[in-house]
């Protein structure tokens, strides 16, 4: 192609006939006005050619890579669904074991309202836990409270750990405050406002000796436990004298 052929090319400025912005105009970069463009297309119709197959080939590129094909999906999801579900399985299989809280009187367990109900939902025959529990209670003071927690295996046995009486039962019994409509000693109304008994330092030290024998407490000093139930007993209206 010859310069002849263009007799206009010594007159055209730096900038092709309508674009308006900055760039190649090959490349597409900047604006071109509707003017510009059929001006271009007349006099460079193999430029305007291979703007047009540029921007084919561009829009072309930007669509596969967003483009996701759909057995990828489907594979994805399914392995996705799959994972999901053996979580959920090895979930359920870690949390076979139920545990039941209760409780009982040393030495008083029986088949009745709570336990009955509670161990036979699970069930598991009352009347053998009964016998186990008031054979392991028969050192301790009929009717004490004790806290204790069963756990239920998914073939019906069992096992329990039987835990020392809460602390607030064991202040109120050291301080001999009154019995109340229920059978329980009651504490302070208002608890911070008034004090209803008091405790020896020497019951607060009785007191920590026997918690500390439970295992999940064993780790603890006497003097921590001590301070501890101090504070319990402040909460509840009773007070430590020397």
């Amino acid at each position: 192609m010859s310069v002849a052929a263009y007799p206009d090319l010594d007159q055209q400025p730096s900038r092709a006939p309508g674009y308006t912005g900055d760039g190649d105009p090959e490349l597409g970069a900047g604006s071109w006005s509707p003017g510009g463009s059929q001006l271009l297309a007349s006099k460079f119709p193999q430029a305007s050619r291979s703007l047009q197959l540029n921007r084919l080939d561009s829009r072309k590129t930007i669509r596969d890579r967003n483009h996701v094909p759909v057995a990828f999906v489907l594979e994805y999801s399914r392995q996705r669904g799959s994972a999901h579900r053996t979580s959920n399985m090895s979930k359920r299989g870690a949390a076979a074991d139920q545990i039941v809280k209760l409780i009982v009187g040393a030495g008083q367990a029986t088949p009745s309202p709570p336990v009955g109900p509670a161990l036979g939902s699970k069930g598991i025959k009352s009347i053998d836990f009964c016998k186990e529990f008031n054979a392991r209670t028969q050192h301790i003071l009929p009717g004490t409270p004790m806290p204790t927690r069963v756990t239920v295996r998914p073939d019906r046995t069992f096992h329990f750990d039987i835990r020392t009486p809460q602390t607030s039962w064991l202040l109120r019994n050291a301080a001999d405050l009154p019995v109340g409509k229920k059978g329980k000693r009651k504490g302070a109304a208002k608890p911070g406002h008034e004090v209803v008994g008091s405790v020896t330092l020497k019951h607060v030290y009785e007191i920590a000796k026997i918690k500390q024998t439970e295992l999940r407490l064993s780790g603890l000093s006497l003097e921590g436990l001590c301070k501890s139930i101090i504070y319990q007993a402040k909460s509840i209206g009773i007070s430590i004298v020397a």
